[in-house]
């Protein structure tokens, strides 16, 4: 995707209200058809998914009962009977301990200059990271693991610390009396690739910054657009030095918001590193959606669980408006909620599920967790959207997959339940099923028929619903000449 594209997407993303009820039939609307036209296509979905980093991961890397530890797993990745994650964001760590939930950096100390070999120590753990991503990979065949780094170590900075921003040395308009470490700092990251290769785990994406405008008392690293492309350059030619740009893609730049990006991509392009980019990443928190939604979350309010109360930003119906507005105003290919994981405090709502610390490890799901279940257990990586028009007080998105499954995703608008048809042209349905997410329904199983090739069912007031139509048989084989005259020619 080109700059102008990515102008193109800029937009808040709207804050919905809803009132969530499972109604009764008798208060259903007229029945309105929804028509998908599989020959309009748009973009490649590359997944959903969130972040394990700053420690969150150690929460189920190191739960001492297995079975709550495979039931948050499985909330978090199964795509029978949780969310179906499909995308893991995890933090390239740059402290120099692991103390409160710093990111331990695997180079803890200046080897003494820029061109001197560094001191690796890689602990196996990646502060529980590691694991939970092997699972992940190895369990529920999650493909796109993204490793992103806040900050390099702060001896490669122009700060002389992982916090409170500063400027990797060796970029524009730094003078560091340390040298230049930007090829340092890409050999850093391409080491980090190749640990979890050793693992057993392709990292496929990599990010170099976090916030590059913000410089909070934690790890961060300031940069502008033309820093960006300096380093950008060295991390590519890096990439493929180690025959790596096959499989690894680099990210940027993770700003805040929207506005920024933008600023960030022009440098980058001015400075010709576009096309050394796999996808541009952003957040949220200053309005704005990139090609991958990378982080977005609700910071403020106090936690809560629910589906609707009153529109709040971190209700559930909220967030299946969130991703819907995404995906379909905007194009984005890829949606990362900011922790999938966290303890209770801060009792706000950048998590999807809150967990004890301690044992008996109580935890507590949000509706936020089901309505990311309703688009990513169906609508999987490689899939392409695909036009959807009309129905009645509902709104739709649908797609389809690498298998040829077809997914529509239908939200209503109105504060009854309305009956749909779909009818997908270019495919002839033979049989679907239908998937619910309300106040009292977690992603569940719904009553549908299919009749003429058109899907039916209902769509409760308030609520995401998504139709799953199979991929359609494959025709049967045709028998070889062996097969049907038992003999062959030597």
């Amino acid at each position: 995707m080109r700059l102008a594209d990515l102008i193109a997407l800029a937009g808040a993303l709207p804050v919905v209200s809803a009132v969530p009820s499972w109604l009764p039939i008798e208060r259903r609307q007229a029945g309105s058809t929804i028509t998908v036209d599989l020959s309009k296509t748009y973009q490649t979905i590359d997944g959903f998914g969130c972040s394990f980093a700053f420690q969150r991961a150690n929460l189920i890397t190191n739960m001492s009962d297995k079975t709550k530890q495979r039931q948050l797993l499985d909330l978090l990745f199964n795509t029978t009977s949780g969310a179906g994650l499909s995308i893991i964001r995890n933090g390239i760590g740059s402290s120099p301990d692991s103390s409160s939930d710093h990111m331990n950096t695997f180079a803890p100390k200046d080897p003494g200059g820029p061109t001197v070999a560094p001191q690796y120590s890689w602990d196996g753990k990646d502060s529980g990271q590691l694991w939970l991503t092997q699972e992940a990979y190895n369990t529920y065949g999650v493909r796109q693991i993204y490793g992103d780094a806040w900050s390099a170590p702060g001896y490669m900075k122009s700060n002389g610390n992982e916090n409170n921003g500063g400027t990797l040395c060796g970029v524009s308009g730094t003078n560091c009396r340390t040298g230049d470490w930007r090829q340092a700092f890409a050999d850093y990251l391409v080491q980090y690739v190749k640990y979890y290769a050793e693992a057993g785990v392709p990292v496929t994406r990599l990010g170099f910054l976090n916030e590059p405008e913000f410089s909070p008392g934690y790890a961060s690293m300031n940069s502008n657009g033309a820093q960006a492309a300096d380093f950008i350059k060295v991390l590519h030619a890096t990439l493929e030095t180690a025959n790596l740009t096959a499989q690894v893609g680099i990210g940027c730049c993770e700003s805040e918001g929207w506005g920024n990006q933008v600023n960030m991509v022009n440098g980058i392009k001015s400075a010709g590193a576009e096309d050394m980019l796999a996808m541009v990443t952003s957040h949220t928190y200053t309005g704005g959606v990139p090609v991958w939604l990378s982080e977005q979350c609700d910071l403020q309010g106090a936690w809560t669980s629910t589906w609707f109360q009153g529109g709040g930003a971190g209700e559930g119906l909220t967030w299946a408006n969130n991703i819907y507005s995404a995906l379909v105003s905007s194009n984005v290919s890829g949606y990362i909620y900011w922790e999938g994981v966290q303890w209770p405090s801060p009792a706000t709502n950048e998590k999807m599920i809150r967990v004890d610390q301690q044992a008996p490890y109580n935890y507590e799901v949000s509706k936020r967790l089901w309505a990311f279940a309703n688009w990513s257990r169906f609508v999987r990586p490689g899939a392409v959207r695909v036009a959807s028009s009309g129905g009645t007080g509902v709104k739709s998105a649908a797609f389809k997959n690498v298998d040829g499954s077809v997914a529509v995703v239908v939200i209503s608008t109105g504060t009854s339940a309305s009956a749909v048809s779909i009818q997908v042209t270019g495919a002839n349905a033979t049989e679907a099923t239908g998937w619910v997410t309300d106040t009292s329904h977690n992603c569940e199983s719904i009553n549908v028929t299919v009749a003429n090739g058109a899907i039916s069912g209902s769509v409760a007031a308030r609520s995401i619903t998504t139709f799953h139509i199979p991929a359609p048989p494959a025709p049967p084989a045709v028998k070889s000449e062996v097969g049907r005259r038992g003999w062959r020619f030597v």
